[in-house]
């Protein structure tokens, strides 16, 4: 019988921090001072942030991991999503693991997503080390910062061990980290040796039967995909054979191509992979996410990774408007079904459904912010497709039809408070909590349907003119609200293709507020702008200035127009109404009516306003 002990030459840590607190970038710190990188090599900011949408909008989107040495000691640190969308993202990181790294700004202390993450941690039992970070920030107030730290945790239910952490003051930009502040520290040195010391080594066995979890798919050009996990125990090896523990069945004989061992951002090959540590093997074929390799001839398969369920759902159809086809390199059902399967082998917390149309999936995911990032990632990749305005998934529960809940936190100034309450409350939101910090701001708490938040968040910004902070956090099913009201305004849109042109939209500034420029093209039934009033308009946006006796063509070239609102590709999903669609391509995002012809429309109108 094999002997399972601690691997004290491993340390497996996660680091959870809510978006923009600074992880990414102690990583970076951590990865220089433990000679990780040369003296003299060249490093971008932010290194474990790879992907390009990462960067421009400063989170954590894909979990991912990276390792350091220090004593002889190999650490793992797995960076996790900060954002609860994101959410199975971190389930997955958090089953790598043996301890958390909480990291928390010096002055905004732990937020809403913070508490998301920190709740599945508490939950997995994972002891805490806490840093407070940016601790040079003037309006710093860490004994505050720790005290309500200390409050999110009872408030969760950690046990007496959980609670009982040690406590590292930081400046990721500096490098440094003090066990006491003010003390003489100048570089991470504390931090380094409270991972040694308070995070537990993992407890595996060389000697056991082979248990390796997946929890993570890379691809690789040259090797093919690449299944990335824990050896949670025993060893293994090149030119040896397995078995791939999948949900539904075992495959036999299943060998390597390559085996990797992390070394800093490099995947390094390796002969031989030892229990405890986290690696990366190639040369499986379907092989998913929350399976086992095991040994071939006594599979003991690892429990498999759950995940929270998906609670919005968006329609990817095929692209069919008049412009289909010019903008795009993958167009047809097949590539839109293909790259759809292909994301759901690497994120979990996605569903692809069929439809009873050949051209359209429905896809069903944790939230607007992760619906969004997949479309843009694969606006990027080229693809040219529609989707509808996001749904939220109901339930059947003992023959009441139930609905996803959101648990809202709100920071406004004082006097937004009223129109803020006033919006949430006609989207069925109620307020649980109020709190005057007495700093001219207030935190405000509320419940909500998730549909409740659906496009509401432009709204908000604009009610509190851009000062406002909202979280939003899921909080479990309750009976069906009835009806919301969502966008109070109708559409402009436009009834034949064309030019835009400047006489046109000259005439369109006593009517609402247009999304295309002078010289656009577009297409009959293509949404132009928004009306300020609440029925859609057919207006001809192409519409020129004829020659006259009186006047040339041209004598109002010089009349100055209003800059049209760009909307972003999260701003346009927030925008649509039912009846309306986000039309994305790798050069442009327009949105157009699901039924194109005007006489169409206005006889569906007509039933539904007599049915």
């Amino acid at each position: 019988m094999s002997v399972v002990n601690r691997k004290e030459n491993f340390r497996n840590i996660a680091i959870i921090a809510h978006v923009d607190h600074g992880k990414t970038t102690l990583v970076d710190a951590m990865l220089r001072q433990s000679g990780t990188f040369r003296a003299n090599q060249e490093v971008v900011d932010r290194v474990m942030d790879s992907m390009d949408l990462e960067r421009e909008r400063g989170i954590t989107i894909m979990a991912k991991n990276t390792s350091l040495w220090y004593h002889d000691v190999k650490i793992n640190i797995v960076d996790t999503p900060g954002h609860a969308d994101f959410g199975g993202e971190v389930e997955r990181s958090l089953n790598l693991v043996d301890g958390v790294l909480l990291l928390v700004d010096a002055s905004e202390g732990p937020l809403p997503q913070t508490r998301f993450v920190v709740e599945k941690a508490m939950a997995k039992n994972l002891p805490l080390i806490l840093v407070i970070n940016k601790i040079d920030r003037k309006d710093a107030r860490i004994e505050e910062v720790v005290d309500e730290v200390y409050n999110l945790l009872i408030d969760l239910d950690a046990n007496d061990e959980q609670i009982d952490f040690p406590i590292l003051y930081t400046n990721a930009k500096s490098g440094v980290a003090h066990t006491k502040m003010g003390d003489d520290a100048t570089d991470l040195h504390a931090l380094f040796e409270t991972i040694l010391e308070k995070i537990p080594a993992p407890l595996s066995s060389d000697e056991h039967v082979p248990q390796f979890l997946v929890t993570n798919l890379d691809y690789d050009s040259y090797v093919g995909q690449i299944a990335v996990g824990r050896l949670v125990n025993g060893i293994l090896e090149m030119n040896e054979t397995y078995s791939l523990c999948g949900k539904e069945d075992i495959t036999y004989g299943v060998k390597f191509t390559a085996c990797y061992s992390f070394r800093g951002l490099q995947k390094v090959r390796v002969e031989k992979l030892e229990a405890g540590d986290i690696v990366a093997v190639s040369g499986i074929e379907n092989v998913t996410i929350g399976d086992t390799i095991s040994s071939f001839d006594n599979p003991k398969p690892l429990p498999r990774i759950n995940v929270d369920e998906p609670t919005v759902s968006m329609i990817f159809y095929v692209n069919t408007s008049p412009f289909a086809g010019k903008e795009g390199k993958y167009l047809t059902s097949r590539h839109l079904s293909e790259r759809l399967q292909k994301e759901i082998l690497g994120n979990v917390s996605l569903q692809i459904k069929p439809t009873d149309r050949p051209d359209a999936f429905e896809v069903c995911g944790r939230g607007e912010l992760q619906m969004a990032i997949l479309i843009e990632t694969m606006r990027r990749e080229g693809f040219e497709f529609m989707v509808s305005k996001p749904t939220v998934i109901t339930k059947l529960i003992d023959d009441t039809l139930m609905e996803p809940m959101e648990r809202v936190f709100i920071d406004v100034p004082e006097e937004r408070i009223g129109v803020v309450t006033e919006k949430l409350s006609i989207r069925k939101g109620r307020m649980t909590v109020m709190h005057n910090g007495g700093n001219g701001r207030s935190i405000l708490e509320f419940r909500i349907p998730s549909r409740g938040l659906i496009g509401f968040r432009s709204t908000f910004l604009t009610d509190t003119k851009g000062a406002g902070i909202m979280n939003a956090l899921f909080d479990g099913y309750a009976p069906w609200a009835g009806p919301i009201p969502h966008r109070s305004n109708g559409a402009l849109v436009a009834d034949r293709a064309g030019r835009v042109t400047g006489y046109a939209c000259f005439a369109m500034i006593e009517r609402g507020e247009l999304f295309v420029k002078v010289g656009t093209e577009v297409y009959a039934g293509m949404v132009i702008g928004e009306r300020n009033r609440g029925e859609d308009l057919d207006v001809n946006i192409t519409r020129e200035k004829k020659l006259t006796n009186m006047r040339s063509s041209n004598s109002d070239a010089t009349v100055t127009l209003r800059p049209p609102l760009n909307l972003s590709l999260d701003q346009s999903i927030e925008f649509i109404a039912e009846d309306e669609l986000v039309e994305v391509t790798p050069k442009n995002i327009r949105l157009r009516k699901m039924e194109l012809d005007s006489s169409k429309r206005a006889v569906a109108r007509k039933r539904e306003k007599y049915a």
